[in-house]
């Protein structure tokens, strides 16, 4: 067991999500920073879908009930473990009645917890993911609170995975400033030549209007050709909608299912991390790439982490 003595600003229980259910107005859902969650799992020797928690600028006070194999990845959020800091990318024992504090300046936005084990909390329509807007799944379907005693699974080859530190050639790296690649529409005509151009051309502002859903953006506003509303479609994470006052909305892993505002772009889903990661005031520019390109970055994304959960023994 994990026990919370203070919960942070928002730490939820995350896997990889729960897709095929979007037909019936579930989203897929999941930890924001995929990347990170499956790093953190082959550190400590768990199969890539398996939750940990996910944690969220200003993270949580937790204290183990048994001596337990961890690893953090995502952002640098000041974890410290028994008073010391604890070194991100690199599996560590947790011993029993010691606590982790997870409270120092933020560098990025979110950072994962995971545990050889995984976190055990019951399967939902195949996943363990909280779906904060619908109050399912996870930990009771809502954040952690004070007082709650997570349940860890049983772990395999704890022993050989203590000290397994990924190389910093191997991590991600979280870059204020770089572009992001996204897919052009599928709604790019109803936009005028003037948006498109101020789009790719000038960086757009994170606000603080942000959440598990999606990200507010600030910047030149973008011009519709006949106004903002369309039927309604379908959205995928990393969809970004454009509302009448003309500030893009990019919408993350807990978005609605289908959306009413035209959409401009697409966020490859390699670059969602670079999303997941951003703070308020960071300015995101916006670079396009064709659909086979997204998808090669992708194919290679995959390929590296299949080959090293290999390298691992996994």
């Amino acid at each position: 067991m994990i026990r919370v003595l203070s919960p942070g600003l928002l730490t939820t229980v995350q896997d990889l999500g729960r897709p095929g259910f979007q037909r019936f107005g579930v989203s897929v859902g999941g930890a924001l920073d995929a990347v990170a969650l499956q790093l953190g799992n082959i550190l400590v020797g768990n199969p890539p879908e398996a939750a940990g928690l996910e944690m969220t600028l200003q993270g949580p006070v937790l204290e183990a009930e048994t001596d337990l194999l961890i690893a953090i990845t995502g952002a640098d959020l000041g974890a410290r473990l028994a008073g010391k800091p604890v070194p991100l990318w690199k599996s560590l024992w947790w011993r029993k009645g010691e606590q982790l504090t997870v409270r120092g300046k933020p560098l990025g936005a979110r950072a994962y917890l995971s545990v050889a084990g995984g976190v055990d909390v019951p399967s939902l329509l195949g996943s363990r993911s909280t779906y904060l807007t619908a109050g399912m799944g996870g930990w009771r379907g809502r954040p952690l609170r004070r007082g709650d005693r997570l349940p860890i699974g049983s772990s395999r080859g704890q022993v050989a995975t203590e000290g397994r530190l990924l190389p910093p050639s191997c991590r991600p790296v979280y870059r204020q400033g770089a572009p992001i690649r996204v897919i052009l529409g599928p709604h790019q005509d109803a936009f005028t030549t003037e948006a498109l151009e101020a789009f790719f051309n000038t960086p757009y502002t994170v606000t603080p209007q942000m959440n598990r859903m999606g990200v507010k953006l600030d910047g030149v506003p973008l011009t519709h050709v006949k106004g903002a509303d369309i039927l309604s479609g379908a959205v995928t994470c990393g969809s970004i909608q454009v509302p009448a006052d003309g500030q893009p909305i990019l919408l993350l892993a807990e978005r609605q299912t289908t959306g009413g505002y035209a959409q401009i772009a697409t966020v490859s889903t390699v670059d969602l991390p670079q999303i997941a990661q951003a703070l308020p005031g960071d300015r995101l520019r916006f670079q396009a790439v064709t659909l086979d390109e997204a998808q090669r970055c992708l194919r290679r994304q995959r390929q590296f982490l299949r080959l090293l959960r290999v390298h691992v023994g996994l």
